[in-house]
């Protein structure tokens, strides 16, 4: 197996450094949301996987020096901030319930390896705080074992009706309850301020009905992109509550990290574009701000509330091949992705998610210590 050394190699540069540095750099395209960033900060300290979820531009600094052998393999379009956290539910076209990853803010061409180390590397640290259960080994076969068959098969989107029913029965055990939900929502913070014009075009371009009033929330989601400004839209309309989001879109971390001075794209559509997927057609980039819609039955779903029987091990071999599928949009790449992964030897995403599991741990010492 690969070795991946780490501490000396390790960046010189401070975590501390490096969050300062990365928010003036994120300050330089989107005002900031300072008590979220407050908030963020404090999340941060409480545990390793939290702050994995937290500090993406760190990690994007860190990888391709601790795992400099892997940092060479294909490019392919890649989620970039992919854990496993960063996965739900939401309805396409024909109304039917999709499981897929649900955010593309870090999006940036990398390569196929980075996000398997990274959804593993979270796998491992979820497995420490005790949200998963099963050996590290067998959560890295099992990411590893989707993507190749995924990759083999073509891809082929988690359509909740008629397969998958066990992640279907899983999906539907943990979609927030609707009454709750929008209690929960009606009881978020009014935003007093006028939101910016763009914020509020984006978001009546989704609704259902035009002039259709509504209240404007501050709602505190997600880590990696707390902090970003985030407006959320309620009103209700033939009978029941609705819901639009629009949150400021920046680039990927990996241009601060990568320190690319000139123009910076933002890869947020072309993913969603070429990925095999069953779109949400409410997820839509409107200017600077990427809109969604908001309800029970779309939402990230929380290690924390899975049921207690749940198989582990076929949900990570899904979240594998879900990788595949979007990995998939990247098409002329593919045939060298599949040669690279002949290549490699049985087991070399183990010790490549031991080796960033322990770079992130002493990063998350680092900044408790500080």
């Amino acid at each position: 197996m690969a070795k991946h050394t780490i501490g000396q190699k390790h960046p010189t540069m401070t975590i501390r450094k490096a969050t300062r540095q990365y928010e003036q750099w994120l300050a330089g395209f989107t005002p900031l949301v300072l008590k979220d960033f407050d908030f963020k900060h404090k999340q941060m300290d409480s545990s390793a996987f939290p702050f994995l979820r937290a500090t993406y531009y760190r990690w994007a600094q860190v990888w391709p020096v601790v795992c400099e052998d892997l940092s060479g393999a294909p490019l392919v379009l890649s989620v970039g901030d992919l854990h496993v956290e960063n996965f739900g539910t939401w309805r396409d076209a024909e109304g039917r319930l999709i499981w897929g990853v649900n955010d593309f803010d870090e999006a940036s061409y990398l390569p196929y390896s980075h996000d398997l180390v990274r959804l593993a590397t979270s796998a491992r640290l979820a497995i420490a705080a005790n949200h998963l259960s099963l050996q590290d080994i067998h959560a890295c076969d099992a990411i590893l074992d989707g993507y190749e068959e995924g990759l083999k098969a073509g891809g082929r989107p988690f359509v909740l009706a008629e397969d998958h029913a066990w992640l279907r029965d899983l999906a539907r055990s943990i979609l927030s309850d609707p009454v709750a939900y929008w209690k929960k929502m009606r009881n978020l913070p009014t935003v007093k301020e006028d939101i910016p014009e763009t914020a509020r075009v984006a978001v009546e371009h989704v609704l259902p009905a035009a002039g259709l009033e509504y209240e404007v929330k501050h709602r505190v989601a997600g880590l990696g992109s707390l902090g970003h400004p985030r407006y959320t839209a309620l009103s209700s309309w033939a009978g029941g509550f609705l819901a639009r989001e629009a949150k400021a879109l920046v680039p990927s971390a990996c241009a601060w990290a990568h320190k690319n001075d000139g123009a910076v794209e933002i890869y947020y559509q072309a993913i969603l574009d070429r990925a095999v997927r069953c779109r949400d057609p409410f997820v839509q980039l409107q200017g600077h701000w990427i809109v969604r819609r908001l309800a029970p039955d779309c939402a990230r779903i929380e290690l924390t509330s899975l049921p207690e029987e749940r198989a582990e091990a076929d949900l990570l071999h899904a979240m594998g091949w879900e990788t595949a599928n979007i990995h998939l949009g990247s098409t002329p790449a593919i045939s060298a992705v599949k040669a690279d992964l002949r290549k490699r030897k049985k087991g070399w995403l183990l010790p490549a998610a031991e080796a960033m599991t322990k770079a992130t741990q002493e990063d998350w010492n680092a900044w408790k210590a500080g």
